[in-house]
């Protein structure tokens, strides 16, 4: 027993996937739960709109600016500058000072602040207005210490995109991205693993055929059917969970469509280094499932991970995806808003492709 006992616990030490599921998936996961499940925000991009330009919105905007929830990123001078920075996701929130802003307050007047919020991902739009809420609640306190007693400064909040907080409008993008991206990849990566542990890959790289024309063999099939797949998606959340489409349905086909490429570009490039379906499938759910959750943006608020998984989140084609998604359904948004989404989504593939080209490459010359 003692030796079979030593035998088995060389026999973990020598295989290095076994000691990657024991140690390295249980710490990768801690540290991702840890840092990425952290529901509060600092560093919001937000954009001022001050119609009074007097001492006491000098003052409210300095006590905004100098809390660390938020980053003025503009100051605007008309509410048609509003609609194209959400668009765009540059300000997650517009705070409005009304014209004569001290002298309303001076006169004893009750004053309104507006507060408009991106609501796309309502937690965000709620935590955002409490911190807004927060800090004039504040200010108003200072100013009654100042000056004794000061009428009451109101928010009013107003939710644009999403009026009534529903979670479902956040949910739905982010799980319609999570489907297609592990669908597909999972699918064509198990697809060509199969190939090779049934011995039919080799008989294909020494074919004449081109290792350019087996992955877009083994591709087509699956883009075909992840279409008719994100199609159904679409539909059930537009008749049943009333999703609106404020945007072009086009677009957003079309952009699904790249979407589904990339993910099955990236499915095959996991196949090529994978000798096994297991394998194939461990790397996909590793690789794509907690990432694609965690740090895309489609539950927590990126801008409040530490910086390196902020980077890393870069390179999660979920996130931008995730970011055309919402901002063709919810914002209308069109392809000038959305240009630089798109483009690095088809880098990604791009890169996919050609890397998974060039290990077949080497396989072949190895053959």
């Amino acid at each position: 027993m003692k030796g079979f006992i030593i035998k088995e616990f060389l026999q973990i030490f020598r295989d290095y996937r076994s000691m990657v599921i024991l140690f390295g998936i249980p710490v990768a996961q801690i540290m991702l739960f840890g840092f990425a499940l952290n529901m509060d925000l600092n560093n919001a991009h937000i954009a001022i709109a001050d119609k009074s330009h007097d001492v006491y919105s000098t003052e409210l905007i300095n006590k905004i600016e100098a809390s660390d929830y938020f980053i003025i990123d503009r100051f605007i001078n008309s509410e048609k500058e509003i609609a194209p920075a959400f668009r765009n996701g540059s300000v997650k929130e517009v705070i409005v000072i009304p014209p004569d802003f001290s002298k309303n307050l001076l006169a004893g007047e009750s004053t309104v602040i507006q507060v408009i919020a991106d609501a796309s991902d309502p937690n965000t739009a709620n935590i955002l207005n409490n911190y807004t809420t927060a800090v004039i609640s504040d200010f108003q306190k200072e100013l009654i210490k100042k000056h004794g007693n000061i009428p009451l400064i109101e928010p009013k909040i107003r939710f644009r995109y999403n009026e009534t907080l529903k979670s479902v409008y956040m949910f739905v993008p982010g799980v319609f991205t999570v489907i297609l991206m592990l669908v597909s990849a999972m699918m064509t990566s198990i697809s060509i693993a199969r190939e090779k542990e049934l011995g039919t890959m080799e008989i294909l790289l020494v074919s004449p055929i081109k290792p350019v024309q087996i992955i877009i063999g083994k591709v087509l099939p699956y883009v075909i059917l992840s279409f008719i797949n994100a199609s159904v998606i679409l539909l059930l959340s537009y008749f049943i969970f009333g999703m609106p489409f404020n945007g072009s349905v086009p677009l957003l086909l079309g952009e699904a469509l790249l979407f589904i490429i990339m993910s099955l570009s990236l499915g095959i490039f996991i196949s090529t280094v994978s000798d096994s379906q297991q394998t194939a499938m461990m790397l996909s759910m590793f690789a794509m499932l907690l990432p694609t959750i965690l740090l895309s943006g489609f539950v927590f608020p990126i801008k409040n991970m530490p910086w390196i998984l902020q980077q890393i989140s870069h390179v999660m084609p979920s996130k931008w995806f995730i970011i055309i998604v919402k901002g063709i359904i919810l914002k209308g948004a069109g392809i000038a808003d959305l240009w630089k989404e798109t483009v690095i989504i088809l880098g990604m593939t791009l890169v996919f492709i050609g890397l998974s080209v060039k290990k077949f490459n080497i396989r072949l010359s190895e053959n």
